[in-house]
């Protein structure tokens, strides 16, 4: 088969990037697991959040908070974000006020929100609006049916088994046939820097990073569905409603291989008692948990531009969590590179996620 952009990886960075670039030619995506947004994707807290990130991610998340409202009848929902902190948390909680707009609340008018908040633990609340939940299933099934309306192919359940540079472009193996591409894209996640040895390229670094998260019955049998989510003060942990149900991460960020994530129990039953310690009912059941691998590039910003050594490999790669909250205006940046077209969101902003700013890259 030949294609004009090769697209690896099938959750929200290279679904999203596959649509934007299937309005410049022919793409062709492929997932090695059965599944589109089987790893981080779909394991995601599913929030959006313009204040979450770092500066430049947050003007991403504002590019991208239209399309959000709007597309194929927008995949927001209201939620909005309460931060929480102990009398020790006071640092942490003041950069979270500033960092986040958060309105201050009292202990009184933060437990009205959240009933089973501790008023012997919590010394500081504060809260804001501009939080939605976010449909993710829906975001990444409008992304790649973009991809096949215009043409293109969406393949799971299709490993990459080698890739081999040619003078057009780039030769990709899978175990039942060969994909001809003139770019490659490498959107593969956690396996990014693993797809850019096999391409001979330089990784860059890229760190997956373990994230738990564990499923529980509503807390004291309460109608938890318009509570805002929660987060601990420094973000020690956090807990967000889920049909019905109330998710709660220990926040945790600890260096992992690529691999299919699953939780430590040990971790996850640290987070859950920093979680306890703020409220007055306790965990008596867990339901199920999982863990996800957030990855990041070393400065902790996404990576979207040609390789600066070779102009037909692309990164699209280190969402570090934010990748639903960005991908709106991050593919549409890798849209305008390719296209060679000033980028929507400046070239001052996307200078900052070009990977030509790591000049020297770490070794493999």
């Amino acid at each position: 088969m030949e294609t004009d952009f090769l697209v690896i990886g099938g959750g929200i960075a290279g679904v999203s990037v596959g649509a934007r670039l299937s309005h410049l030619g022919r793409v062709a995506l492929l997932e090695a697991e059965a599944g589109l947004g089987y790893h981080a994707s779909g394991r995601s807290a599913a929030l959006f959040d313009e204040c979450l990130g770092a500066a430049p991610i947050v003007e991403l998340n504002r590019a991208s908070h239209a399309y959000h409202a709007t597309a194929n009848g927008g995949v927001l929902s209201p939620r909005g974000l309460m931060v929480v902190g102990r009398a020790e948390d006071a640092a942490a909680f003041e950069h979270d006020v500033a960092h986040m707009r958060l309105s201050r609340l009292t202990v009184d008018e933060a437990r009205a929100r959240m009933p089973i908040l501790n008023p012997d633990a919590v010394a500081f609340a504060g809260y804001h609006g501009d939080a939605w939940d976010l449909d993710t299933d829906r975001l990444i099934q409008d992304f790649a049916r973009d991809i096949r309306a215009n043409g293109g192919t969406v393949a799971t359940g299709t490993r990459v088994t080698a890739i081999t540079r040619t003078g057009t472009g780039w030769r990709v193996e899978t175990g039942r046939e060969t994909v001809a591409a003139r770019v490659l894209v490498n959107a593969a996640g956690a396996w990014a820097d693993e797809v850019a040895r096999m391409a001979g390229v330089a990784p860059l670094g890229m760190t997956p990073m373990r994230r738990s998260m564990a499923r529980l019955p509503a807390p004291g049998g309460q109608d938890i569905r318009a509570w805002p989510m929660a987060v601990g003060a420094g973000e020690r942990w956090y807990c967000k409603p889920d049909a019905g149900k109330l998710l709660v991460s220990p926040a945790e960020e600890h260096p992992m291989p690529p691999h299919d994530a699953f939780a430590d129990d040990m971790v996850l039953a640290e987070g859950l008692a920093r979680y306890e310690e703020m409220v007055t009912e306790p965990v008596t059941r867990v339901e199920t948990n999982w863990a996800g691998l957030r990855t990041f590039a070393p400065d902790r910003l996404l990576v979207i531009g040609f390789d600066p050594l070779d102009p037909a490999f692309f990164w699209h790669a280190g969402q570090g969590g934010v990748g639903f909250q960005t991908a709106p205006a991050a593919s549409q940046l890798a849209a305008d590179i390719v296209a060679g077209r000033p980028p929507e969101i400046g070239a001052a902003l996307a200078a900052a996620f070009s990977p030509a700013r790591f000049a020297t890259c770490p070794a493999a």
